[in-house]
């Protein structure tokens, strides 16, 4: 079947995460995604994380999925002489060098956009390409915390918390940035030119935080760390069972509260009673949050689980990873796909998300060894001699 993204070509030219997941939801669905990589030393995401057996980590090995790897020194006149021939062949280019770089090297939009009209271009960095902080130097930790998300996370009575991973601002930024990347790549498919996509790591953390911008606008109200509740709903939170587990309860209106404590059988509270409203709850959160902790101690995880089903009450399990391994909805929707690689043999690895139905995007090949696909696209795409490849190498431009 073939793919959306089938006939589109990626350049990734970009380093950790942000920019190159872009690339890589694109390749799960069709794209050829060639990576460029530092001759002999690589993408530094290559030794990000566990070390698998056979010297690449295990990030590397699933984020680069679906990639074909060559080695190019972007700081050589020559090497940027084959990148510019790559940026011809190319419809997208994904890149997240520090604002300026690729300009110093000589090259940059201006200068790619002559030779590809149509080209596209994804540009993530620290604080985006403009605006005083446009220099500073970015990591996924400085976009969760500039972005706002890392100041909510935690305990109240404790130091602001990494919101679940310090990469959540680098995952988001690709994201973002394939869509963005999709509305362009449309747009010059139509007129023939082609535009540049500009992502500050913090903006996509920035977006994703509800009211936040207008309450404070309009209110003045400063929203701190609250823990695992949520502001504006009450009860909605983590809450602990007998057997030294966690589920997730989530009473988003009154109603669903009704059915909760009517379940728990303190009906008489809700409705007309002192917790009836949202906001009479959210006057006492310790008082609802504790009678539902002490309902929830009086039974196991998955009993907890299946009273709230049948109640009609939001509820799941808080899970580790190795739960995740066993949960049937996981391999159901085949969540979790093993690809079989030359290198490492069997891994299990995140599938494909979105999921179409008509063209399904796939996991064929785990993270390549390091500029595995030089001789197939310098030497089959750009033409390149063997003499003209042997003589790059050995100059250490390839």
């Amino acid at each position: 079947m073939t793919g959306p993204m089938e006939g589109v070509r990626v350049l990734d030219i970009a380093t950790y995460i942000a920019a190159p997941y872009c690339a890589t939801v694109l390749g799960e669905f069709g794209a050829e995604v060639i990576k460029v990589e530092q001759p002999g030393v690589g993408d530094p995401c290559r030794r990000l994380g566990t070390v698998s057996e056979c010297g690449d980590t295990l990030v590397w090995m699933s984020e680069a999925r679906n990639k074909t790897s060559v080695t190019l020194n972007l700081k050589d006149p020559r090497g940027q002489e084959i990148l510019k021939r790559l940026i011809a062949e190319c419809d997208i280019l994904c890149e997240n060098f520090r604002p300026g770089t690729l300009e110093g090297w000589g090259m940059g939009w201006e200068v790619f956009k002559a030779i590809n009209p149509k080209l596209v271009m994804l540009r993530v960095s620290g604080y985006g390409q403009t605006g005083p902080y446009k220099d500073k130097p970015g990591f996924g930790r400085i976009g969760n915390a500039y972005g706002g998300i890392s100041f909510l996370s935690g305990d109240p009575d404790r130091p602001p918390a990494t919101p679940g991973s310090a990469t959540l601002a680098d995952y988001m930024s690709g994201m973002y940035g394939a869509i963005g990347v999709l509305m362009a790549l449309r747009s010059a498919e139509s007129t023939g030119v082609g535009q540049v996509i500009d992502i500050g790591l913090y903006e996509p953390i920035f977006r994703i935080l509800d009211e936040l911008a207008p309450a404070y606008d309009k209110t003045g109200f400063v929203r701190q760390r609250m823990g695992a509740p949520t502001v504006n709903v009450c009860p909605h939170s983590h809450y602990p069972t007998k057997d030294d587990r966690w589920v997730a309860i989530a009473c988003t209106n009154d109603k669903i509260y009704a059915r909760l404590v009517e379940l728990m059988g303190h009906g008489a509270v809700a409705n007309d009673g002192k917790y009836g409203t949202i906001a009479q709850r959210e006057a006492d959160r310790a008082g609802v949050d504790g009678m539902v902790t002490d309902w929830t101690l009086q039974f196991d995880q998955q009993e907890i689980v299946t009273l709230c089903e049948g109640a009609s009450v939001p509820c799941g399990i808080v899970a580790a990873i190795d739960e995740l391994f066993e949960e049937a909805q996981y391999a159901a929707r085949e969540n979790i796909v093993r690809v079989k690689d030359p290198r490492i043999g069997d891994l299990a690895v995140p599938n494909v998300v979105p999921r179409l139905d008509g063209t399904p995007g796939s996991v064929d090949t785990l993270g390549p060894a390091l500029g595995a696909g030089n001789d197939e696209i310098y030497g089959g795409m750009l033409g390149l001699s063997e003499d003209e490849l042997t003589a790059l190498r050995e100059a250490a431009v390839i």
